[in-house]
């Protein structure tokens, strides 16, 4: 069970990496000022994604659907 834990735990991770970085891309493709406070200001992020769901609905929602393979794969992986 610790195996198939891990793996969907990774698999959780790899898609959550995928689409936070394609979440970056979108916001350097508005302008370099908004990928840059995308990074580095708090709650930038937020703000980018609020304002332009249309553009970001989708990523969004991968992310979101990767979090029950996280905790799943966590809760999984760390039986004893």
């Amino acid at each position: 069970m610790e195996i198939i834990g891990i793996v969907l735990f990774i698999i959780g991770v790899i898609i959550s990496f995928i689409y936070g970085i394609k979440l970056i891309i979108i916001a350097f493709q508005e302008s370099i000022l908004w990928g840059l406070l995308y990074l580095f200001l708090p709650f930038a992020n937020l703000y980018f994604i609020i304002t332009r769901w249309e553009k970001c609905k989708a990523s969004v929602f991968k992310i979101l659907m990767s979090i029950p393979l996280l905790v799943i794969g966590a809760m999984l992986g760390s039986m004893q």
